[in-house]
């Protein structure tokens, strides 16, 4: 790669350079692992974490220990205003399963992988080349080889003594979870009789007792004393059960009756859907055949509209909706575009024109701003109206206000068919096809996260193989640019944010899924990708074993191909999880691009200790600081707060003092709005509107103020540039970015340069943008 050598942690070993080498040999791969297992000592090199023999309820005890610690932290503020403390979210995604949604009756079959080795020391020395993507053990940094980006298949094909799957990277396929009360013991010995004799019936339901998910790399010793299996989860089928939808106790709720609506008197009908795959008649969640399809749908849907509100995320899930609404059910969009997302929730076309009529309507909705669930509800009406009148329309609620109202919404809107929490996007096919036969559902409860989402399995597949496209599919936004999702959800407790209770628990993706996303991407032509998380510092944290952020972005950097996508970005951070480790990776690998991303929210301690943010100013400037020092051009962008519950005048110049000693290069600035199901909402010191606008104000200008500062220092310079687009405001100009995110405005033919990397001179500075000229060359 070019830049700087990557840094990377070694371990002493007394095995010698030359040794080691050998295991770079093609003809010898597994003689050398086993030469190499039996001159060193593996406790000296192999990672404390993977050989750990601290017990569960040891853990559990730590775990349990660490959280009280972290919610002592503002144990003052809670009393001063009534504030209990909140139960901690679980870290494994299986734990925030809901009793009716359990893990064995959700995972029908698992995709699975295995490396079967002689010993459990030779099991932990495989294990830990392949979690410090093939880097050997030593201080001097060598490597078991480049791989096409899954170094698993590449030790499997050659150190597992298992003849059978050896050559195919150790693949298993899918293999039923004998824990799932549909996987009927005819079944499991059909389809898992497969790999039975590669991995036994006891190891398969060791591997399901962990409940699993993508990306979970786990070992145990084979049956018989016959050598040690390392076993890695690809991806989880996961199948929707009538019973667990409709069960007491869960918020999944189907209402197969639908009354009459108030006003004409008619009842809600919708269109039949689909799936493009499927010429028969789909049966979908439920068997029963016995509803009206006369009464209840109409011909099959053909077009679609979604209004998006809210952040990057919402709007990347839009893009997943809309592959599944065209890849899936093969509807087209209403608006007829290729790119782009409507970015807000706009009042509806009148319905006099025909071609301005959508078969589906989906609201993707946003509740972090003030008002949020009244815009929703303003956007719904003229929808609602033609349900009303009896026109055959499906009305789709999605996003975060669907996840934070569930049932009320359909009390509130009895002609809204589908609401629809931002985890069950997957489904969203399986589900359309229930509202078809004139069912209501409301999908709110927790669920595991899956890559194959709702796509069909073949269970008479005797290859096991993954049919099809692996993920669901995605209809991008842009041609140049794109969202990649590396983690959903949040486990933080920030008093004042809605998200963890609309978003779930956090829950990682597997590298090689986020790897693969990224090369068809590569594949379609894509320059820049941007990694996604509400805490991307999490990443990793809820998987087994444990990955960090840093892991994934030197696994992306050194698996992508140089010609290819030559930009990473990332949002956003947290500075109470920040590494130092993500730090040296922005300044040292080449694809990731030389910006931060660094909520502060605000510059007082008690302010930050009464949000739960759990870092001070000092703990937050000592990183503003290293990133200055190792990534000094690199730009610096943040999130702040104004107005917080007892922010008095004295902290909130704290603020102002922290703006003026960082200097954002864009600050995104928010005045407190009391959120629902929040802690401070409920507080009693709520800081007046009148004030709270004067200090937004003031942040405002200061923010501007800065951000033309740190503009002015690309003046006169030459800088890189991706081409993106026109510049909407001026036809004769195209507009781009630099690294550092900075947009740029420059003459140019956009045929000709869109998706290119071009060399600008920077001309003219301006708060938030540049404007330049091609360089000379």
């Amino acid at each position: 790669m070019a830049g700087p050598e990557k840094r990377r942690r070694g371990m002493s070993s007394p095995t010698s350079a030359r040794m080691k080498s050998r295991l770079f040999q093609n003809n010898a791969p597994l003689l050398a692992f086993a030469i190499a297992s039996a001159h060193m000592k593996v406790e000296a090199w192999s990672s404390p974490s993977l050989l750990s023999t601290t017990s569960k309820p040891a853990l559990s005890k730590l775990r349990s220990t660490f959280q009280a610690d972290e919610i002592a932290t503002s144990a003052d503020a809670s009393r001063e205003s009534g504030k209990g403390k909140k139960t901690w979210f679980p870290v494994h995604p299986a734990d925030a399963l809901s009793s009716s949604n359990g893990y064995d009756s959700l995972v029908k079959s698992a995709y699975l992988r295995h490396i079967l080795v002689a010993s459990e020391e030779m099991a932990d020395l495989v294990m830990d080349v392949y979690m410090k993507g093939g880097q050997l053990p030593g201080e001097d940094e060598m490597y078991y080889g480049k791989t096409e980006g899954d170094m698993f298949s590449r030790l499997a094909r050659d150190v597992s003594i298992c003849l059978d799957s050896r050559e195919d990277g150790g693949k298993l396929g899918w293999v039923d979870n004998p824990h799932n009360e549909d996987n009927s013991s005819e079944r499991l010995e059909k389809t898992n009789d497969v790999v039975h004799g590669m991995i036994s019936p006891e190891v398969i339901q060791r591997v399901f007792r962990e409940r699993v998910k993508g990306g979970d790399v786990v070992k145990f010793p084979a049956s018989g004393g016959d050598g040690w299996h390392i076993i890695r989860v690809d991806d989880l089928h996961i199948q929707l059960q009538p019973l667990s939808l409709t069960s007491t106790g869960s918020k999944n709720i189907i209402n197969k009756k639908r009354n009459k609506l108030k006003g004409f008197g008619k009842i809600p009908m919708s269109p039949i859907f689909q799936k493009v795959e499927d010429d028969t008649n789909y049966k979908g969640i439920d068997d029963d055949e016995k509803q009206s399809k006369s009464i209840y749908s109409v011909p099959n849907a053909q077009h679609y509209k979604i209004l998006t509100a809210g952040c990057q995320m919402n709007v990347a899930d839009s893009e997943r909706i809309m592959g599944v609404l065209e890849g899936e059910l093969g509807l087209k969009s209403l608006d007829n575009t290729d790119e782009g997302v409507d970015a807000s929730l706009i009042q509806a076309p009148k319905s006099d024109k025909k071609q301005s009529t959508p078969d589906v309507l989906l609201l993707n909705t946003c509740t972090i701003r003030d008002h949020a669930e009244q815009k929703v509800y303003d956007a719904l009406g003229p929808y609602t109206a033609m349900k009303r009148s009896g026109h055959p329309i499906a009305i789709v609620v999605a996003g975060c206000v669907a996840q934070q109202e569930g049932e009320a919404l359909l009390r509130r809107f009895p002609e809204v068919d589908l609401v629809l929490g931002p985890q069950y996007i997957p489904w969203l096919g399986e589900l359309l096809v229930e509202v078809g036969k004139g069912s209501q559902l409301c999908m709110t409860e927790s669920m595991i996260w899956s890559e194959r989402g709702g796509a069909e399995i073949a269970s008479s597949d005797s290859s096991r193989e993954k049919d099809g496209d692996w993920m669901s599919p995605i209809k991008r936004g842009h041609s140049t640019r794109a969202w990649v999702n590396i983690i959903y959800g949040c486990n933080e407790h920030c008093t004042y944010c809605v998200v963890p209770g609309v978003r779930g628990v956090e829950q990682s993706r597997s590298m090689e899924a986020i790897l693969q996303e990224c090369l068809q991407l590569a594949a379609s032509g894509y320059k820049e990708v941007t990694l996604l998380g509400q805490n991307i510092d999490a990443y990793g944290r809820d998987m087994t074993p444990r990955r960090t952020f840093a892991d994934l972005l030197h696994y992306l950097n050194d698996n992508l191909p140089s010609d290819t996508i030559s930009r990473i970005r990332y949002v956003t951070s947290h500075p109470r999880y920040f590494s130092e480790r993500v730090i040296d990776a922005v300044a040292d690998l080449d694809k990731v691009c030389e910006c931060f991303h660094m909520p502060f929210q605000a510059g007082d301690d008690k302010v930050l200790r009464d949000m739960r943010r759990g870092y001070s100013y000092d703990s937050y400037m000592n990183i503003i600081r290293k990133i200055r020092a190792k990534a000094p051009d690199a730009s610096i962008c943040g999130d702040v707060i104004v107005g917080f519950p007892d922010e008095s005048e004295a902290a909130f110049q704290r603020t102002l003092d922290l703006m003026e000693e960082v200097k954002f290069d864009n600050l995104n600035t928010f005045a407190y709005s009391p959120r629902p199901n929040t802690e401070a909402a409920n507080w009693i010191n709520q800081i007046p509107p009148e004030v709270q606008s004067d200090r937004l104000q003031r942040v405002q200008a200061l923010a501007a103020k800065h951000a033309l500062e740190r503009s002015q220092r690309y003046v006169g310079r030459v800088v890189e540039v991706l081409v993106e687009d026109r510049n909407p405001k001026n036809a004769n100009e195209l507009m781009g970015r630099t690294r550092q995110g900075r947009q740029v405005f420059f003459p140019g033919v956009l045929n000709d340069m869109k998706g290119e990397l071009v060399m600008v001179e920077i001309l003219t500075a301006r708060t938030w943008s540049l404007v330049g000229k091609i360089a000379d060359t």
